[in-house]
């Protein structure tokens, strides 16, 4: 089943907090960098607390483990795996990716970067990519949590598009980037409608929402 709707919920400023300190103590203490590090350095913090931020959020929503470091420790490789979560019988392995953007209305053609390479590496554990988007509104953090897709699917090519490096796209508001890595896009259409309990709908700022 693929997406039929996604949810947002508020985002606190101690989560916030949180993943400002993991970022803050990486970047000072953790000597691994990220491949962005040499070609987008001004935006390694970043996209540092962008990522943690989703994790703690991820990990909080679905009541796991939060993480207690952020990335660049020697002994911190997670090979794919940040989170292992049982969901009616059923165990997932997740890597959450999180991305940034202005609001939290989004259309069946947006797509989910994933890097090549973490499909492809041979030491990846991860089954699946879980999508979330943060957004502010009035000085308050929300994140949509937009569902998930299976690597395999990916590396068949059942679904996503492949792009190599220096590839220039547009996006939907006419602005261009372009990729630094080979990178598959998957619209968001494609992604599985993330997983929901009784309890996440009794969340802080909850809002069931519909691709457009």
């Amino acid at each position: 089943m693929y997406n039929s709707f996604y949810f947002s919920i508020k985002v606190s400023k101690e989560q916030i907090r949180y993943a400002n300190e993991l970022v803050e103590f990486s970047l000072k203490n953790h000597p691994i960098s990220n491949i962005w590090d040499k070609e987008k350095k001004d935006d390694t913090k970043k996209m540092r607390i962008t990522g943690t931020t989703g994790e703690v959020i991820f990990a909080d929503t679905y009541k796991l483990k939060r993480p207690v470091r952020s990335f660049g420790a020697i002994d911190g490789q997670d090979f794919g795996k940040d989170f292992e979560l049982s969901y009616h019988n059923k165990k997932y392995i997740f890597d959450v990716k999180t991305m940034h953007r202005k609001s939290n209305v989004f259309f069946k053609k947006y797509v989910l970067n994933i890097p090549a390479r973490n499909i492809h590496r041979n030491d990846s554990i991860t089954d699946y990519y879980f999508c979330i988007s943060l957004h502010e509104e009035a000085k308050t953090m929300f994140a949509s949590f937009l569902g998930y897709v299976l690597k395999k699917d990916i590396s068949k090519g059942k679904i996503g598009i492949l792009y190599k490096k220096g590839t220039t796209r547009i996006r939907a508001d006419k602005t261009s980037f372009t990729f630094y890595e080979d990178t598959y896009e998957v619209c968001f259409k494609d992604i599985k409608t993330p997983l929901i309990s009784p309890r996440i709908k009794s969340f802080e700022g909850f809002n069931k929402l519909i691709l457009r």
